[in-house]
This record gives C-alpha cells, structure tokens and sequence, in this order.
C-alpha cells in the first residue's frame, strides 16, 4: 500500500510538575514538515491532556475518526537527558500521583492478568533512525507509571486487536527551555534537533508501516 497511509502523531499537554511541555511544538512541528517523502502521507496530530479519562474517551475517537495504520507518540521526561525509544511498557500505573484533572488511579495496575507488553523489533529500526541524525538515543525498557506508560499499553492494545493499526511506538524526549534551546543542566538537547529526529523517525516508521501492510504483520 504506497498511497494514502495515514499516520497519527502525538503529544502531552502540561502536567503537575512540568508546566511547560517540549511535546506539543514538536508534534507541530513534524505534522507542519514538507518532505516529498510525505506527499502521500496523511499526518494527523494530537495534543492529549494528561488525564487517564481524556486518553480513554479521546484515543478511540482518533483510531475510529483517522484510521491510522501507524502511532508515533511523544512525552516528556524531565529528568532524562537523552531521546528514549520505549520498548517495553509495564503494566503500572501510580496511585501516588494525580494526573493533570487531580485524579489519582484507583488501581496500580492498567488490566488484569497481565505483566508487560513490547512495542515490538522495529523499536530497534527507530533507533538506529534517530541515531543517524547525531543526536543522543538510546532505548528504554521502563516508560515509567503515569501517563506515559498509560497511553503506550493503550496504544498497543489497539495494535493487538488488528483494527488497522499495525504499528506503535512512543518515544520520550527530554525537557527544553521555553525558547526551544536546550534545559540548562539535564540536556544540550534543542528543539531544532528534536525535529529533526522526529523526521527521521517518522520516516522509518513510513517505511516500516508499508512494509507490514504489505504483508499483514504487526
């Protein structure tokens, strides 16, 4: 399937702690690009507000709404100076911390009966993507027990049911100053290198996503 792939890119708002979020110039930034490459690319982009029932109530909305064969997600993490390509999702959730709406998890776990869940090999394909690009990338095993984390099971689970989505991958990005420059003491990392390591991974997850359309895999 070469024409008319569709690909929704995600962020965060502001959340307690981080009043300011790098995640949302940066999905703008990727869904505003002009790239031959994505002339026939359908990019829809998505701000969430960090609550639990906004990602329930608004992520079918956008599946049933864009029909998305591929999920490129963003959020922050402020404590982490480097890109962090996410493989592993835990299925966590912290009770000890509210979430943007003041609401805490009533539970600690996301469903019953379950460990973790894997984004998948093509984590690995990112990597070596957002690496090409010189900036600092390294993969992640632990997406943390809040939002994050929420979302990425969400995510995967609508991988798992075959309802078109065949690929999924969130990647944390770590904080910026308010005028895109790097976060003094946690990162030389800059907005302008963020997008273009978000191009890169956008574009290996085209490629990616033709290819397991084309053969009917995840």
């Amino acid at each position: 399937m070469k024409e008319g792939l569709r690909i929704l890119i995600t962020g965060f708002g502001p959340f307690p702690g981080a009043p300011f979020n790098p995640t949302m110039a940066l999905v703008k930034r990727l869904t505003e690009l002009r790239r031959p490459a994505f002339d026939d690319i359908a990019r829809t982009s998505h701000i969430f507000d960090v609550t639990y029932a906004t990602v329930d109530r608004e992520l079918p909305e956008l599946l049933a709404t864009h029909r998305p064969q591929a999920l490129l997600m963003f959020g922050l993490a402020g404590r982490t100076g480097y890109l962090r390509i996410e493989t592993r999702v835990r299925n966590a959730v912290t009770t000890r911390f509210p979430d943007a709406g003041r609401q805490h998890a009533r539970k600690g776990s996301i469903a019953d009966g379950a460990d973790a869940r894997m984004f998948g090999p093509h984590s690995e394909n990112l990597l070596r993507a957002a690496r090409a690009t010189g900036i600092d990338a390294r993969l992640s095993r632990d997406a943390g027990s809040y939002l994050c984390n929420y979302l990425s099971w969400r995510a995967i689970e609508a991988v798992d049911r075959d309802n078109g989505v065949r690929l999924a991958q969130f990647v944390h990005v770590p904080p910026l100053a308010h005028d895109g420059t790097a976060a003094r003491d946690i990162s030389t990392i800059t907005l302008e290198q963020l997008v273009d390591a978000g191009e890169a991974l956008l574009m290996e997850l085209v490629k990616l996503t033709r290819q397991a359309t084309l053969t009917g895999t995840h």
